[in-house]
């Protein structure tokens, strides 16, 4: 039984997808992130950091989004999610899966918060580079699956489709969206057809990029 503390299109969406995604039997607790329940003692007791997502797994609390996606795929194999492990195509869904939540990640944070990476003096100039690092990631995963996709590892989706699709979500308002790379808009229709992302936007209660 799992417990997700989570905000409605934050970076715990890609941890409720997964648990829609393969029938987990699990129940939601929903903060509100302007109200500072994310900071309240009782989830700092959870989660020391003070963001989402938090998974309670049998009562025990894990975090981290791209930590939880990778529990959640091996945890849940019969849905094939993962590759092999050992195999080569696991190191590739490993690299994924870091590449996205060490590079890209980081520079959407720093995209929404400028002002955090480098003192409201310098935000323009860190969200300027923020979006270059962002574009530079799209151009590369574009490349990639022209060669290699659909999907990042070939034929089929994996837990790292899933991760790449939120992200492209949260660019939907950028200056240049990941949807005008082609590739990418691609793989982002073949995601959003899934049955599952249609319960996850009910359930979150989200409109836009559906």
């Amino acid at each position: 039984m799992y417990t997700l503390y989570f905000s409605p299109g934050a970076a715990s969406l890609v941890v409720h997808w997964l648990l829609i995604e393969t029938g987990a039997k699990h129940e939601l607790r929903k903060l509100d992130l302007a109200a500072g329940d994310h900071k309240r003692p009782e989830y700092l007791a959870l989660n020391p950091n003070g963001v989402v997502p938090t998974l309670l797994i049998h009562g025990e609390p894990l975090a981290e989004s791209a930590a939880l996606l990778l529990h959640l795929a091996d945890a849940h194999p019969n849905f094939g999610l993962a590759p092999e492990p050992g195999s080569v195509e696991r190191g590739r869904y490993y690299q994924w899966i870091l590449h996205l939540a060490n590079t890209l990640q980081p520079a959407f944070r720093t995209w929404f918060y400028p002002h955090e990476a480098a003192g409201e003096a310098n935000a323009e100039a860190a969200k300027a580079l923020a979006r270059e690092r962002i574009e530079a990631t799209w151009d590369r995963i574009e490349a990639h699956l022209a060669r290699r996709g659909p999907y990042l590892l070939g034929a089929s989706a994996s837990a790292a489709d899933f991760l790449l699709t939120m992200l492209m979500r949260w660019s939907r308002n950028m200056p240049r969206p990941a949807t005008e790379w082609p590739q990418l808009e691609a793989l982002a229709q073949r995601m959003k057809a899934r049955p599952s992302f249609r319960t996850l936007y009910e359930r979150e209660g989200l409109t836009e990029w559906a």
